[in-house]
């Protein structure tokens, strides 16, 4: 039985899929898909490629590595003879003392153009608080590659699927901004966030200490900005609020 590497894409509704790959004795390269399940049923095998490079491009599109796997001719999946599995279920993907030091973001839009049009409002509205806040901070500009990449896809009228890759030399503000879009739930507009352990970043601010972490920040180190990006309800302000009321008192 050949041992696979295993991958898992999610989806931001909890539900995922799956994809493995091998490098067999002739040199080609199998690779099986399918939805999260102890069997695997789709296979293509090609030659001239390398696993390498294939693994790259679906870590790129939002794949998380979840381990080695051994796979039979049928598909079914088991961990190597090494660490047998208690069940027949995959192999978890979690696994929550791994470090992390990028995230993996996927977008799939099937919006319509009055949503698009609105999404694309709010995301270079969002852009420009950001910005201002980086240039007040005195930070320099992220290369990050995805704002223009959104920027152009919410431009269009077509449906469209975008992925990659926040590094931490991109600093936190990508991050923010794909949250900010997340957090907006425009219908139509799926917004997935994972960390290198598989794990789905929610656009709960607060419960995202490990990812704001990586960026060597927190919450109230961002607060101002995250409220301008609705990532967090402003904070009341007592004494402002009591400086306009009368003084009854007598």
């Amino acid at each position: 039985m050949a041992v696979w590497s295993l991958f898992r894409y999610r989806y931001s509704d909890g539900s995922s899929k799956d994809w493995a790959i091998t490098t067999n004795a002739d040199g080609s390269i199998s690779t099986r898909w399918g939805k999260t399940a102890s069997r695997l049923p789709s296979i293509n095998t090609r030659s001239g490629i390398r696993q390498h490079d294939i693994e790259r491009q679906k870590q790129a599109k939002g794949y998380v590595f979840v381990g080695e796997v051994e796979i039979d001719s049928e598909g079914n999946i088991r961990l190597p003879r090494s660490a047998p599995m208690a069940d027949a279920s995959p192999m978890p993907s979690e696994n929550p003392s791994a470090p992390i030091d990028k995230l993996y973001w996927h977008i799939d839009c099937r919006a319509g153009h009055a949503t698009l049009l609105d999404m694309g409002i709010a995301l270079r509205c969002w852009l420009g608080n950001l910005e201002a806040w980086s240039q007040a901070q005195g930070l320099t500009a992220s290369d990050w590659s995805g704002w223009q990449r959104l920027i152009d896809a919410s431009l269009g009228d077509e449906a469209f699927d975008l992925s990659g890759q926040i590094h931490l030399e991109h600093g936190v503000l990508p991050w923010l901004w794909l949250m900010a879009l997340k957090h907006a739930a425009f219908p139509g507009v799926s917004v997935g966030i994972a960390t290198e352990s598989g794990r789905d970043v929610s656009a709960d601010l607060k419960a995202e200490t490990e990812v704001l972490a990586l960026f060597k920040t927190d919450v109230e180190a961002i607060r101002p900005l995250a409220e301008n990006l609705g990532l967090l309800k402003p904070r009341l302000d007592l004494a402002l609020a009591m400086a306009d009321q009368t003084d009854h008192w007598f």
